[in-house]
């Protein structure tokens, strides 16, 4: 297995601009600092009805959700496929007051601490999550990804 690699694949929507190099580096220093080593990390933006027909055969959920983790972690090698929603990131963003780029970083790292070990089941693990997400946002340089869509 490749190691300490992230890569973006688009599937059933164009391909769109935005600053990888921040959300590579983001992943890598949420891996590095809880004391992980980075493995193979693939991001999969898709539609909304993609994601949809993955919760359903897969997860056996019949509803919309804005990422589904695919977990190949081995020991502390965090590996993983992480399936993103852009309908949904595009829908949010604007109800959560933040830009199209920082609830894709928002979203991205969710799925990064889910391989890690955070889980959201409760709402004690929802808070735990929400706070580390939070924490690792803060560490990243928005600005730099505000105006790519």
């Amino acid at each position: 297995m490749e190691v300490n690699k992230v890569e973006f694949f688009f599937e059933e929507i164009p391909a769109f601009e935005f600053n990888q190099r921040i959300v590579v580096e983001g992943v890598q220093n949420i891996i590095l600092q809880e004391k992980k080593k980075v493995g193979f990390i693939s991001v999969i933006f898709c539609s909304d009805d993609y994601l949809l027909e993955v919760n359903k055969k897969f997860l056996d959920h019949h509803y919309y959700t804005d990422i589904i983790t695919f977990d190949y972690v081995e020991d502390k090698l965090i590996s993983g496929d992480l399936f993103i929603s852009v309908d949904r990131i595009k829908e949010n963003a604007p109800e959560f007051g933040v830009s199209f780029f920082e609830e894709l970083l928002r979203v991205v790292f969710h799925g990064v601490l889910h391989l890690i070990g955070y889980d959201d089941r409760n709402e004690t693990e929802r808070k735990e999550i929400r706070s580390k997400e939070d924490f690792y946002l803060k560490t990243v340089d928005i600005g730099e990804g505000k105006d790519e869509s």
